[in-house]
């Protein structure tokens, strides 16, 4: 790192202990995975239990000198690199409710990530700076249970559901990388999906908001956050499929706790494009997606590009009861 850098980094790390900063959600994102939901978003598959695996892959940087708070600690100068694997189990159970059907779900996040920083401070007060800090882990983070009600009529569906983050993962304090978030969270969303097999088009989005405890290991709460995001793909074929996505992110309240020094509020938007082919392993169905996002317009908050790999298969598939 050039001397300059260091010097105006150490500076910036210095105000930080005087004067209020533009801070990061903790940790630089929140539990609900940007980008994971995508076409077909509303539409629930039959009764039976299905296995689902995302690969999730995130490289971005905080920019100039803001401050992301995590582990306790400020780091300015962020780069971060992830691979997030999230296996998934989901149950659609063959009971009809509220004329819908349910789904409930469970997933366990296990990766590698890598944050660099240029300088860290120890404690959200500010106090002792250090230098360059790298920080890798590979670890388990917090599983996530999740349920939701789906229906449909013709060519339109529609979903409302919840995730719950359990804050039961490895959560190191001092440590600027962490998968698991260490504080309970809920997610609510509804989504909506148009496909008309006629013509093969898929027109599908998403709105939720992200509610979030506080962190009891760093006293420090993020804010609510809402999410938005949207799919347009054409299918040309039963097997392949291709179009846009992309989403938009909004902190719409201000973090709070002892651990927080300001009502920081971040944002930022994504597009990108994405392919889609199934294919029968024998007598099993397989659906493959690749999701790729580039994101700008950033505020206060990382910025950066993601890749998302899903593959899906069923499990069982219950069959509907004759009633001959």
């Amino acid at each position: 790192m050039k001397v300059g850098r260091r010097l105006t980094l150490m500076a910036a790390g210095a105000s930080l202990i005087s004067s209020p900063a533009a801070f990061a959600a903790e940790g630089g994102a929140g539990f609900y995975l940007l980008g994971s939901k995508g076409p077909a978003a509303a539409i629930t598959p039959p009764p039976g239990v299905y296995f689902q695996h995302d690969l999730y892959m995130y490289r971005g940087d905080l920019g100039g000198d803001r401050a992301l708070p995590a582990g306790g600690r400020l780091a300015l100068g962020v780069e971060g690199d992830a691979i997030v694997s999230v296996p998934t189990i989901m149950w659609v159970l063959p009971e009809e409710i509220a004329g819908g059907h349910l789904g409930l779900g469970a997933s366990l996040p296990i990766g590698w990530k890598k944050t660099d920083a240029d300088l860290t401070i120890a404690g959200p007060l500010g106090g002792v700076g250090t230098g360059a800090v790298s920080d890798a882990i590979f670890t388990v983070g917090d599983p996530i249970v999740s349920a939701f009600l789906g229906w449909e009529t013709g060519n339109f569906h529609w979903q409302v559901g919840t995730m719950v983050n359990v804050p039961i993962g490895d959560y190191q304090k001092g440590e600027i990388s962490n998968i698991s978030f260490n504080h309970w969270g809920a997610d609510v969303f509804a989504a909506a999906t148009w496909l008309d097999p006629n013509i093969g088009l898929d027109i599908s989005g998403v709105i939720g908001m992200t509610f979030n405890a506080e962190n009891p290991a760093t006293d420090y709460r993020t804010g609510n956050e809402f999410h938005f995001e949207w799919a347009a793909v054409q299918h040309f074929n039963k097997q392949f499929d291709a179009g846009l996505v992309g989403y938009y992110y909004n902190q719409v309240t201000g973090d709070s706790g002892a651990g927080a020094r300001s009502a920081f509020k971040g944002e930022v938007a994504a597009i990108g494009a994405t392919i889609g082919y199934s294919f029968m392993a024998g007598e099993l169905p397989v659906s493959t997606r690749l999701k790729f996002f580039h994101e700008f317009a950033a505020e206060n908050r990382a910025e950066g590009n993601s890749a998302i790999l899903t593959i899906s298969v069923p499990l069982s598939i219950t069959k509907p009861v004759s009633t001959e």
